[in-house]
């Protein structure tokens, strides 16, 4: 069949090579039952694939239905591709046909199929690789026989990364791919795309057909399109109801076209961006910063608590020996943070904030008083001090060589 031919029988826009390729693809493999899996990005029209490949096959007589994945719940979805019994779970009041029962020797389409849960993809490659499934809650063997068409807007070999999607229904699915470019990779088409929503809005509206300025046009052209033709269509529908004037200004444009989040450049790293976006060496100052703080923080707190307590009392006593394991971890993580080292560059402008170095000092002078009174109270007997500081003998050897302590 003539690719122009199909164009206009499925309502397809466009003369980009890429689209054109895919709608080829889909045309040569209507007439086997293999597998396909046609991927793109969400609005791109994936869903009028499997109807071309639907009608221009010997099953096009047969059924043909379309089931989105992501909008079954995951309770109901075996049940609603596979069937069930009557009284297999509860409110199974009667027995059901499944989609694969119901559309035996025609075409089903499994869109959002990387929604599907791991049991469910399981038996879904069961019925792609035997014909045969099970009805929930029976033993009984059924036989189909259905062309499946699936598609999806996920990166199946990443969600196959993440345990999220079975490699081997992939492998099952994939068995001929076809691609759908997303609008921003057919500028194009975009203008020719808007042309005629403009004109079934129109007439849906009873009102003159929206014309661009030739700004507009080519702000229209370069705008990347997150939500493709979906979101295209919508503009289109938007405009056409709500401004006055039939000419669209780029200025009136602008009212509509949502502030981009990314560019249609590639991100490369230069030192004209650097000063506009964060670093990841700045990004990781930040994050050891504000565990510094945390960690000071942590051990200003223990320290006011062993140094308003007195270690004569049986209760304080119990206190210093529940604080001891306490402490002796925080300078543990004190000793492996202190052990990080960052490189500064002759470049790096990034300092420590003051607040940490203000509390640093703060800290320091108190657990140096701190550690001099234990010292002076037990007439420089090491382990009695570090056992009433509730730290260990070799912490406070290591304090007392930092802060060079001399009594």
């Amino acid at each position: 069949m003539d690719i122009q031919a199909i164009k206009q029988r499925f309502g397809i826009i466009g003369h980009d090579s890429f689209l054109e390729r895919a709608i080829q693809v889909a045309v040569q493999v209507a007439p086997t039952d293999l597998t396909v899996l046609i991927t793109g990005e969400s609005g791109t029209g994936k869903e009028v694939f499997p109807k071309i490949i639907h009608q221009s096959s010997a099953r096009k007589h047969g059924p043909y239905i379309a089931v989105n994945c992501g909008a079954i719940p995951e309770g109901t979805i075996d049940s609603e591709l596979f069937g069930h019994e009557k009284g297999s779970f509860t409110g199974a009041h009667e027995a059901r046909k499944g989609y694969f029962e119901v559309v035996d020797g025609g075409t089903i389409f499994l869109d959002e199929v990387a929604e599907l849960p791991l049991s469910t993809q399981v038996r879904l490659l069961r019925v792609l690789e035997t014909g045969e499934f099970f009805k929930v809650g029976s033993s009984k063997v059924i036989k189909t026989d259905v062309r499946l068409v699936a598609a999806t807007n996920v990166n199946i070999p990443e969600a196959i990364d993440k345990g999220k999607f079975r490699q081997d229904l992939f492998y099952r699915l994939n068995t001929v791919p076809i691609m759908i470019p997303p609008l921003r990779e057919r500028k194009d088409d975009i203008h020719m795309l808007f042309k005629k929503f403009a004109s079934d809005f129109a007439e849906k509206y009873r009102m003159p057909v929206l014309q661009l300025s030739e700004e507009a046009a080519r702000m229209l052209e370069n705008y990347r399109w997150p939500g493709n033709i979906r979101q295209l269509k919508n503009l289109t529908e938007q405009i056409s109801i709500i401004e006055k004037s039939r000419v669209i200004s780029a200025q009136t444009l602008k009212y509509y076209l949502p502030v981009e989040s990314s560019t249609s450049l590639p991100m490369l790293y230069s030192r004209e961006k650097e000063e506009e976006k964060i670093s990841e060496r700045d990004l990781l100052y930040k994050v050891l910063f504000d565990m510094k703080r945390d960690l000071f923080e942590l051990k200003k707190t223990v320290a006011d608590i062993t140094g308003n307590s007195s270690a004569e009392t049986p209760v304080q006593h119990g206190k210093s020996h529940l604080i001891k394991h306490f402490r002796d971890d925080i300078e543990s993580l004190d000793d492996d943070f202190s052990s990080i080292e960052i490189e500064h560059t002759d470049d790096d402008e990034t300092i420590y904030p003051s607040e940490v170095i203000t509390e640093n000092l703060s800290l320091q002078k108190k657990e140096i008083d701190l550690i001099i009174k234990a010292l002076e109270r037990h007439n420089g007997k090491r382990r009695n001090a570090a056992a009433e500081l509730g730290i260990s003998e070799r912490t406070l050897y290591r304090k007392i060589k930092e802060y060079d302590i001399n009594l």
